[in-house]
Order: C-alpha cells, then sequence, then structure tokens
C-alpha cells in the first residue's frame, strides 16, 4: 500500500495563502485533497484524473490550485485568497483503479494521516 505524507499546513489570516505537499512512497493512478472541517463531513477539495485533467470543488474555484509532480510522486495543493471557512484538517489521498471521480471518498484507498489549516478572521 502506498504511504503519503503531506505538509505545508499552518495558520494563516484570511485573504492569506498556504501551500500543501504530499508525497507518496510509490505510483498513483489518481490522487487528490480532501478537508474535514469541524463538526463536519470529509469532503473533496480537488483532484487530478490520470490524463491529468483536474477536478475542483465549487467552493475552491479559482482559489485552490492542484498540481502533480509525476517524477516527484509529489502532490501540491496551492490555496490562495484563504477565507475562515477552509479551517479543516487536510487529507491526501491516492488511489489505484480511478471509477468513481475524483472528488469522491470511494476513489481511494490510501489516505495520508492529514494536516491542520487554519485561517483566522
Amino acid at each position: 500500500r502506498v504511504q503519503l505524507v503531506e505538509s505545508g499546513g499552518g495558520s494563516v489570516q484570511a485573504g492569506g495563502s498556504l501551500k500543501l505537499s504530499c508525497v507518496a512512497s510509490g505510483d498513483t493512478a489518481i490522487m487528490g485533497w480532501f478537508r474535514q472541517g469541524p463538526g463536519k463531513e470529509r469532503e473533496g477539495v480537488a483532484g487530478i484524473r490520470p490524463d491529468g485533467a483536474k477536478d475542483y470543488a465549487e467552493s475552491v474555484k479559482g482559489r485552490f490550485t492542484i498540481s502533480k509532480d509525476n517524477a516527484m510522486n509529489t502532490l501540491n495543493l496551492q490555496m490562495n485568497s484563504l477565507k475562515a471557512e477552509d479551517t479543516a484538517v487536510y487529507y491526501c489521498a491516492a488511489g489505484s483503479r480511478p471509477w468513481y471521480g475524483p472528488l469522491l471518498r470511494q476513489e481511494y484507498t490510501c489516505w495520508g494521516q492529514g494536516i491542520q489549516v487554519t485561517v483566522s478572521s
């Protein structure tokens, strides 16, 4: 099973930026970012399909950018114009058999440990 290690979380004021990174221990077919805010369900934020196509949740479109460095097995999430409602634990996810779509939890079999992002207003 692929191991995923996230980095780059922290605290920032509203309007600021953060970049999350996730290093995978092996090859993956599909990767994505999820988040879980206080008292909320885990939700898909952004994902990259095997053909390179990118999907974003409506709430982050135009503010977040997902990218993948295949040579380094690294997935990144650049988060700009952060809002207080972006506060959550962010999780990196990977899957080997794409089927349901990059923003759905059942697409993924491997998960990182999660990393906290806190945005103060």
